[in-house]
C-alpha cells in the first residue's frame, strides 16, 4: 500500500505518512505524547492537596478548595480549546501551543515547592510564602489552561490520521488511547507519592514536592518534544468551524427573537426554539431540539461529581490520618488513590462482559438512566463507607484541651514512687520514673499540686488551650518544670519524640537523620519528628554511648525518660521508659477500599453509561455540543464542593460526607424521575423522517409552482388563441 493510498480523498498530505502493520506512523507519536501527557497530569494531581495542605500550610478546608477550583478549571477550558482548534488554529497549532503553557505551568509548579529558594535562616520553612504561593497559582492556571485546551484535540487528531477505509484500525487506535490514559493514571499516581515521600534540599531535607512536580514537568516536556517530532507525518485538517459557536447563535437568536414577539398577537410555536425559524435551517433547529433535550438530563448530573472529585481532597487528607502499614508495603496516603484506575481497568470489562448480560437474562430492563440513576446510589454509598471510616478514625483520636480548657500529665522523675494529690483532692500514685497515664482537663488556669511525702505544695499557672507535662524532680524541694505538649496530631504521618534527662549529668542524642542536641540534667528536648518504621537513637554522654531503638507507626506522640539509674551499656534500652501521648493510627488504610470500590463502580455506571447514552441520543455534528455540556457538568459539580468546604464549615467531617451522600440521594430521586418520563430517540431515523418531510414540502410546493405555471400557459393560451384568430374576433 502506497503512502497516498492512505491519504483520504480530497485531503492534501502534508507529511510523509508511512505505514506500520496497518497503521499511519503518526499516530505511534500522538499514543506516546497521551500517555506521557496524562502521566504529567495525573502525577501533579496527586500530590496537589497535600502539597497545598504541608507546603503552603494551607488548612483542609483552604487546600480542598483550591484543589477543586483547579480542577473545575481543567474542565472549563476544554471548551475553549474545542472553539480555538475548530474556528482559528487548528488542531495541530492548538496542542503545540498550548503544551508549551502546559509545560512552564509544570515546570512553574516544580520550582515553586522549592523550599530553598526564599529559606534564609535554612530551617526547612520558606521565610517567603508568597513568592511560592503565587508561582504555584501561576502555575496551577496555565496547567488548567493546556491540559484542558488539548483534551478535546488529542483523540480528535490522532482520529484525522485515518483514512475512511481505516475503520478497524480506528477503532484500535481510539482502545489503545484510552488505555494510555488508564495506563499514566494508574502509573503517576503509584510513582509521584513515592517520590513525595522522599527528603530532597540544599540547606535542609523536606518532603519531596519538588521533584514529584519535577517528574511531571519532565514527562510534559517529553510529551511536548515526541509529539513535535512527528510533526512531517501527520495530516492537519484546516479549521472548519465550530458547531458550539453555530448552537449558540441559534439558541440566542430564538430567544431573542421570542422576546420580541411576546406580545400576544403574535401566534405561539410549538416549540421556542421555532422562533429561529427566521435566520436558520430547520434541520439544524430539530439537531438543537434533540440536543437540549438531553442536555435538561444533564442538570442533575454535576452533584455525581461533587462527591467523585473528592477522592483526590478530602480521602487524601483522610488518608494521612490512617496506617497505611500493609505488611511488606507501606501505602503512602495520596497512593489510595491507585486504586481507582486499577477498579477501572477491572470493572469496565467485567459490567460489560458479565454484569450487564447477566441483568438482561434475568429480564430486566437495564437502560442507560437506570444504570446512571444505579451509579449514583453507588457514589452515595461511597460516601456513607467514607462517613464510617471518618468515625472509626474519630475514634482513635485524643481528646484536645478547648479554649478555655487545660490538660496536664505528671512525670515523676525520681527512682521512689510519689504520691500527689491534684485539685479536687484527687490522689495519685506515680512510680518511679513513670508518668501518669492520661492528661487531667480542667477549666481553670491556676492549679495547686501536692507531694505527700515530703509535704508540699506547689502552686502552677497553665496556658488555656494547651497541654502540658509537669516534671517533678527526684528531690521535690527543687524546681519543678512545665513543659508544652502538642495540641494536635503530628502531620505526614510522622511521629513527634521527645527525650528528658534525669541523669545528673548532659546527655546527647541523634540519629542518622536529627540531632536532639544537648539535653541539661533534668531538662527535656524539644518535639523532633521521626518517620515511621524502626528508629535508632544513639545517646550519648562524654565517652559513653549506648543505641536505642524502637519502632513507630504513624502519627504518635512519645516522651522518653533517661532516668538516674540509667546505665551506658548494650541493654541501656531496658531502663529507658516511653510515655504515650499520642497514640498512633490504628484504623487502617484498608478501611478506604470499599468507597473507593463504590466510588469506582458508580463512574463505571454512570459517566461510562453517561457518555454512551448522550452519543447516541444526539446526531453526530452535535456530539461536540453534548461533551462540552458533560464536561460543565464536572466543573460544576467541582465548584459546589468549593461552596460546600467555604461556606458550610461543618465541624465533622464525616457529617459532611453524610451531607453530601444526602444531597446525591436527593438528586438521584429527582434524576429518577425526570428519566421516567424521557423518551428514547433515533436521531439518524429522526433526521432521515425530518429530511423526507422536507422534501416533501418541497415536493408539493414544486408541484403547486408547476400547477401555477400551467394554468397560466393556459390562460395565456386561450387569450392569445381569441386575439389571433379572425373568426373569433368581434366585429365592429
Amino acid at each position: 500500500m502506497t503512502d497516498n493510498e492512505d491519504l483520504k480523498k480530497g485531503k492534501k498530505n502534508k507529511g510523509t505518512s508511512k505505514v506500520v502493520c496497518g497503521y499511519p506512523l503518526s499516530i505511534f507519536f500522538i499514543v506516546v505524547n497521551e500517555f506521557c501527557e496524562r502521566f504529567s497530569y495525573y502525577g501533579m494531581r496527586a500530590v496537589l492537596v497535600l502539597y497545598l495542605k504541608y507546603f503552603l500550610r494551607w488548612d483542609n478546608d483552604m487546600a480542598t478548595s483550591i484543589y477543586h477550583v483547579f480542577v473545575a478549571l481543567c474542565y472549563l477550558t476544554p471548551i475553549l480549546g474545542a472553539i480555538v482548534a475548530d474556528s482559528w488554529l487548528g488542531k495541530f497549532k492548538t496542542i503545540i501551543y498550548l503544551s508549551i503553557v502546559y509545560a512552564i505551568g509544570q515546570v512553574a509548579m516544580a520550582v515553586s515547592a522549592i523550599h530553598d529558594i526564599t529559606d534564609t535562616d535554612r530551617d526547612g520553612v520558606p521565610n517567603n510564602m508568597t513568592f511560592h504561593v503565587a508561582l504555584s497559582m501561576v502555575g496551577l492556571f496555565l496547567i488548567a489552561l493546556g491540559t484542558g485546551g488539548i483534551k478535546p484535540c488529542v483523540a480528535a487528531f490522532g482520529g484525522d490520521q485515518f483514512n475512511e477505509n481505516q475503520d478497524r484500525q480506528r477503532r484500535t487506535f481510539f482502545s489503545v488511547f484510552y488505555l494510555c490514559i488508564n495506563g499514566g493514571s494508574l502509573l503517576s499516581t503509584i510513582i509521584t507519592p513515592i517520590i513525595r515521600a522522599q527528603e530532597c534540599g540544599i540547606h535542609s531535607k523536606q518532603e519531596c514536592y519538588s521533584l514529584a512536580f519535577g517528574v511531571p514537568a519532565a514527562l510534559m516536556v517529553v510529551a511536548l518534544v515526541v509529539f513535535i517530532a512527528g510533526s512531517g507525518m501527520y495530516y492537519k485538517a484546516e479549521p472548519q468551524g465550530n458547531i458550539m459557536l453555530d448552537v449558540c447563535k441559534c439558541i440566542g437568536f430564538a430567544l431573542k427573537n421570542r422576546f420580541r414577539h411576546r406580545s400576544k398577537q403574535y401566534p405561539k410555536r410549538e416549540h421556542w426554539m421555532d422562533w429561529a425559524e427566521e435566520k436558520y435551517d430547520k434541520l439544524l433547529i430539530a439537531q438543537i431540539k434533540m440536543v437540549l433535550k438531553v442536555l435538561f438530563l444533564y442538570i442533575p448530573l454535576p452533584m455525581f461529581w461533587t462527591l467523585f472529585d473528592q477522592k483526590g481532597s478530602r480521602w487524601t487528607i483522610q488518608a494521612t490520618t490512617m496506617d497505611g502499614n500493609f505488611g511488606a508495603l507501606v501505602i503512602q496516603p495520596d497512593q489510595m488513590q491507585t486504586f481507582n484506575p486499577i477498579l477501572i481497568l477491572t470493572l469496565v470489562p467485567l459490567m460489560d462482559s458479565v454484569i450487564y448480560p447477566l441483568i438482561k437474562k434475568c429480564g430486566f430492563n437495564f437502560t442507560p438512566l437506570k444504570r446512571m440513576t444505579v451509579g449514583m446510589v453507588l457514589a452515595a454509598l461511597a460516601f456513607v463507607c467514607a462517613a464510617v471510616t471518618q468515625i472509626q478514625i474519630d475514634k482513635t483520636l485524643p481528646t484536645f484541651p478547648s479554649a478555655s480548657q487545660s490538660q496536664l500529665k505528671l512525670l515523676n522523675m525520681g527512682s521512689n514512687p510519689v504520691s500527689v494529690v491534684l485539685p479536687g483532692n484527687e490522689n495519685l500514685e506515680l512510680p518511679a520514673a513513670q508518668a501518669s497515664n492520661e492528661f487531667f482537663t480542667y477549666d481553670t488556669d491556676m492549679v495547686s499540686i501536692s507531694v505527700v511525702s515530703p509535704p508540699m505544695t506547689k502552686h502552677f499557672s497553665l496556658t488555656m488551650g494547651q497541654r502540658q507535662t509537669l516534671l517533678i524532680p527526684a528531690n521535690p524541694s527543687d524546681e519543678w518544670l512545665l513543659s508544652d505538649d502538642l495540641i494536635a496530631k503530628p502531620e505526614k504521618g510522622r511521629n513527634a519524640i521527645r527525650f528528658v534527662n534525669g541523669l545528673n549529668k548532659p546527655v546527647n542524642i541523634t540519629t542518622p537523620d536529627v540531632d536532639f542536641g544537648l539535653i541539661e540534667t533534668s531538662d527535656y528536648s524539644n518535639y523532633t519528628m521521626v518517620k515511621s518504621g524502626k528508629n535508632s537513637f544513639t545517646i550519648q554522654s562524654g565517652s559513653q554511648s549506648c543505641e536505642f531503638s524502637r519502632e513507630f507507626g504513624f502519627g504518635s506522640s512519645y516522651s522518653f525518660f533517661i532516668p538516674s539509674t540509667f546505665v551506658f551499656g548494650s541493654n541501656c534500652q531496658e531502663s529507658i521508659t516511653e510515655s504515650e501521648y499520642i497514640k498512633p493510627n490504628s484504623a487502617h488504610m484498608a478501611l478506604q477500599i470499599p468507597q473507593y470500590f463504590f466510588i469506582t463502580a458508580g463512574e463505571v455506571m454512570f459517566s461510562v453509561t453517561g457518555l454512551e447514552f448522550s452519543y447516541s441520543q444526539a446526531p453526530n455534528n452535535m456530539k461536540a455540543v453534548l461533551q462540552a455540556g458533560w464536561l460543565l457538568t464536572v466543573a460544576i459539580g467541582n465548584f459546589i464542593v468549593l461552596i460546600v468546604a467555604e461556606l458550610a464549615k461543618i465541624p465533622e467531617q464525616w457529617a459532611e460526607y453524610i451531607l453530601f451522600a444526602s444531597l446525591l440521594i436527593a438528586v438521584c430521586v429527582v434524576f429518577s424521575i425526570m428519566a421516567h418520563f424521557y423518551t428514547y430517540m433515533d436521531p439518524a431515523e429522526i433526521e432521515a423522517q425530518f429530511k423526507k418531510k422536507v422534501d416533501d414540502d418541497d415536493d408539493d410546493e414544486d408541484n403547486k409552482s408547476q400547477k401555477s405555471e400551467i394554468e397560466m400557459v393556459k390562460k395565456g393560451s386561450i387569450r392569445s388563441h381569441n386575439e389571433d384568430d379572425p373568426n373569433k374576433q368581434t366585429k365592429m
